[in-house]
C-alpha cells in the first residue's frame, strides 16, 4: 500500500427548481472556496441564467480550516470584517475581511445549520447573518468557537493548547452560545417518528470545563463529524419535500423574490 494523500469532495450542488440553487458543504478544507464557485457556476450553466437563490447547507459541517471560512464567507460579502480573534498570548489575535465581489450578485440566500454545525460553519453563519446577506434557518449551532494552538515544549514534545475565542463581525462570541438562527426549525426532515435527533445532540456549552479541556469537545465535534459523514449522501439526494427546513428554505428564497429583500 502506497502512503498518499486522500481527497475528499467538501462541496456538492443541484438545482432545487428552475431559478434555485442548492449547496452542501460538509466540512471545509483548503480548497473549498474554490470549489463553491467552481459548482455555483456548474449550477449557473445548468440552469441557463443567474440564479434566484441559493440554499447553502451546513447542517452537521463540524468545520475545519478557518481560512477556507473566511473566504466561503468572502465569497457572498462585499465588504467588512468577517470574523476575528482575541486571545491571551502573543500574536492570536488576527482578523479576516471581505474582498469585494458577491458570487450570488445580490440574490437571496438561505444558510441551514443545526446542533451539529460547529467552528467554521458558524464562522460562515455569523458572518453572513451580521452583514444581512443571508436568512439563517434551523436549529442553533453546536457553540465551538475556542482557537487551539501547537506550542512547542523544550523537550522537542508539543502541547495543544486554547489560546483564543472566535468572534462574529459584530462581536459576538461564538463559543458555548453558538449561532441562533433567524427561522428555527427543529427538525430537519419530516416524519413519522416521535424522537427528535436534536434533542439528542451534544452541545459545547454541554461539555463539562469546555473552553479548558480541548479534549472534551473534540470529542463531540468527532461525533458530528461521523454524523455528517452519515448523513452527507442522504441529504444531497432527497427531495425537497421530504426535508422540512430545505422545503421552508426554497418557499422563503421564492418569497424573497416575490416581495423583495429590503
Amino acid at each position: 500500500v502506497t502512503r498518499d494523500i486522500i481527497s475528499v469532495k467538501s462541496v456538492k450542488s443541484r438545482i432545487l427548481e428552475p431559478g434555485y440553487g442548492y449547496i452542501r458543504i460538509s466540512n471545509f478544507q483548503s480548497k473549498t472556496a474554490r470549489d463553491l464557485v467552481s459548482e455555483l457556476s456548474n449550477l449557473k450553466k445548468e440552469n441557463k441564467s443567474e440564479l434566484k437563490g441559493l440554499v447553502l447547507d451546513l447542517r452537521n459541517n463540524p468545520g475545519g480550516v478557518l481560512s477556507a471560512a473566511a473566504d466561503v464567507s468572502d465569497a457572498f460579502i462585499n465588504d467588512g470584517k468577517l470574523v476575528f480573534t482575541k486571545g491571551r498570548i502573543a500574536n492570536s489575535d488576527f482578523e479576516f475581511n471581505a474582498k469585494p465581489g458577491d458570487i450570488m450578485n445580490g440574490s437571496p440566500v438561505v444558510v441551514l445549520i443545526n446542533g451539529g454545525s460547529a467552528s467554521a460553519s458558524e464562522i460562515v453563519a455569523g458572518a453572513l447573518q451580521d452583514h444581512n446577506r443571508a436568512v439563517i434557518m434551523g436549529s442553533k449551532s453546536f457553540g465551538k468557537g475556542s482557537v487551539q494552538t501547537i506550542q512547542e515544549l523544550r523537550s522537542g514534545g508539543a502541547v495543544k493548547i486554547t489560546t483564543a475565542r472566535y468572534f462574529t463581525p459584530s462581536g459576538r462570541s461564538i463559543q458555548g452560545e453558538g449561532i441562533t438562527p433567524d427561522i428555527i426549525l427543529e427538525r430537519y426532515k419530516v416524519t413519522d417518528s416521535k424522537d427528535d435527533a436534536s434533542s439528542l445532540r451534544i452541545k459545547e456549552s454541554d461539555l463539562s470545563g469546555s473552553i479548558s479541556n480541548p479534549t472534551q469537545s473534540q470529542e463531540a465535534l468527532k461525533k458530528a463529524k461521523e454524523e455528517g459523514k452519515k448523513d452527507d449522501k442522504e441529504i444531497v439526494k432527497i427531495k425537497a419535500s421530504d426535508d422540512f427546513q430545505l422545503y421552508e428554505a426554497l418557499l422563503l428564497l421564492k418569497g424573497l423574490n416575490i416581495f423583495g429583500t429590503s
